[in-house]
């Protein structure tokens, strides 16, 4: 499919990252499909979505007008059937278990147009691995977001070890379309950022936990010494701790113990702090 002949993109999963990935897709014009089985995730999503666009009204980026034809854009289902039957670009957005996306991908092949591209918002898992189970591995590719999506300017696109030139074209046109600047990767193992990024925030737990200093301080050291914007305990709190986590046991097993979770990481998982989601992480909300 060539890239110019894309106007209906469809979202799978309505997350933190799915509806942000809706939003940015109304937002560049294209006719958007939201997607998830949970009737109750689809309606939150949406009203984050009605929030994000509020709020840009309010800030004087977006005029009333243009908020009501962003937000015509937008269909939501909980039929996966219904939600891919005429799209030209399928950009799967579910929790970060491969199984889970395999399976998902299996019926978006049953359902959705043969000229359909399809990309996957994973931000560490096996392009390569989820492509073996189309039919036409060709025609998925990585297309990774950042949270939140409305802000955050990068998409990392991951070629697949099949992944078409074609498919990587599309990929590229609706990123630049969404206003996002892109870096194209060859699939391994957490790419560039969830990598470095799976590092620095897994050190920072081993810091903590051997009391080297606070969460507050560590942060504050990385964002004035450093510059980053963000401190390491702040984003896991943004990202949750059980999706870091989880990136970081699929890093350990792919390339080895420098990855190898903290300890005191995989203890506040099991606690139920997994971050800003439900009010509770490394600190407190």
């Amino acid at each position: 499919m060539a890239s110019e002949a894309t106007q209906r993109v469809s979202v799978l999963g309505a997350g933190t990252m799915g509806h942000g990935i809706a939003h940015a897709a109304m937002v560049a014009g294209y006719e958007t499909s939201l997607f998830d089985a949970s009737h109750d995730a689809v309606l939150h999503a949406k009203a984050a979505i009605d929030a994000i666009v509020a709020k840009s009204v309010e800030l004087g980026k977006t005029t009333d007008g243009e908020a009501r034809f962003v937000k015509g854009r937008l269909r939501t289902f909980d039929h996966l059937a219904q939600a891919v039957a005429h799209a030209d670009v399928v950009i799967e957005a579910v929790p970060e278990q491969i199984e889970l996306k395999m399976r998902l991908l299996r019926d978006v092949e049953k359902h959705a147009p043969a000229r359909a591209v399809i990309a996957s918002n994973t931000s560490a898992l096996s392009l390569t691995e989820m492509a073996a189970v189309l039919t036409h591995p060709a025609r998925l590719g990585g297309m990774h977001f950042f949270n939140p999506v409305h802000k955050m300017k990068l998409v990392e696109i991951v070629r697949a070890l099949e992944t078409s030139q074609e498919t990587l074209t599309t990929i590229e046109e609706v990123a630049r379309r969404m206003g996002k600047e892109t870096v194209l990767v060859r699939e391994s193992p957490g790419f560039i950022t969830s990598r470095i990024n799976a590092m620095i925030g897994n050190e920072a737990f081993y810091m903590l936990q051997e009391g080297v200093a606070s969460p507050r301080d560590i942060d504050k050291a990385l964002k004035l010494g450093l510059n980053h914007p963000m401190g390491p305990f702040e984003l896991v709190d943004l990202v949750g701790l059980d999706t870091r986590l989880s990136v970081l046991e699929f890093l350990h097993k792919s390339l080895g113990e420098k990855f190898r979770p903290c300890p005191l990481l995989v203890q506040h998982v099991k606690a139920g702090r997994l971050g800003r989601k439900v009010g509770k992480g490394v600190y407190d909300y």
